[in-house]
């Protein structure tokens, strides 16, 4: 590997870090009746609201038309994305003390599936609570269903959804980003070392 590659191979590793530190997630929601707005912010381990009652108050919006409540202590996936933020920093910093190409190009194809298969997962769970609803709810609105955007905004009866990631998961995609360069630097897709041997055959 490259020296230069593998600078970046190591940056991109230690930008990881930042999950454990970092909020991964937000959710918004605005409304008349919440002039400034309740939201969620989910970490690596825990969701926790915008301010000190927005849990308590998503969940007692959520009670009224049917959803079950958001219990992060019984969530699945924040006892294990603890496990694969650690793994993905050894395995990269093992990949960078090796420098070889072949555990670059493995950990930026394995970090690339986690992300397809980590939005997907918060897609299904979006999904879950905003379709399967309690028929005993005390509002009820034929055909509605309260999923939330995967990314974006959506207009859900009064209120208006946000959903976008939060420095921890910018971070993340930054991260992929520059081990994709370093990935490309390290190959003989590399344009600078095309142009490299134009210039001086």
């Amino acid at each position: 590997m490259k020296m230069t590659s593998r600078i970046l191979f190591a940056v991109a590793v230690l930008m990881l870090i930042g999950a454990y530190f970092l909020p991964l997630w937000q959710i918004m929601l605005e409304a008349p009746q919440y002039p400034e707005g309740i939201g969620l912010i989910i970490w690596y381990n825990d969701i926790v609201g915008y301010k000190p009652n927005d849990l308590n108050n998503v969940n007692g919006l959520n009670h009224y038309i049917g959803m079950r409540p958001i219990e992060p202590e019984n969530i699945l996936e924040l006892k294990i994305i603890p496990y694969i933020i650690g793994f993905m920093i050894l395995f990269g910093l093992l990949g960078v003390i090796l420098g070889r190409k072949k555990w670059l190009y493995a950990w930026v194809i394995t970090l690339m599936i986690l992300g397809i298969v980590g939005l997907a997962d918060y897609y299904r769970w979006g999904y879950d609570y905003g379709h399967n609803l309690d028929p005993t709810a005390a509002i009820k609105v034929p055909g509605q269903s309260y999923q939330p955007p995967l990314i974006g905004s959506k207009k859900i009866l009064n209120f208006t959804s946000y959903s976008y990631p939060a420095t921890g998961g910018w971070m993340i995609a930054i991260s992929f980003v520059i081990a994709v360069l370093a990935a490309i630097h390290t190959s003989k897709l590399c344009p600078l070392d095309r142009l490299r041997r134009r210039l001086h055959p």
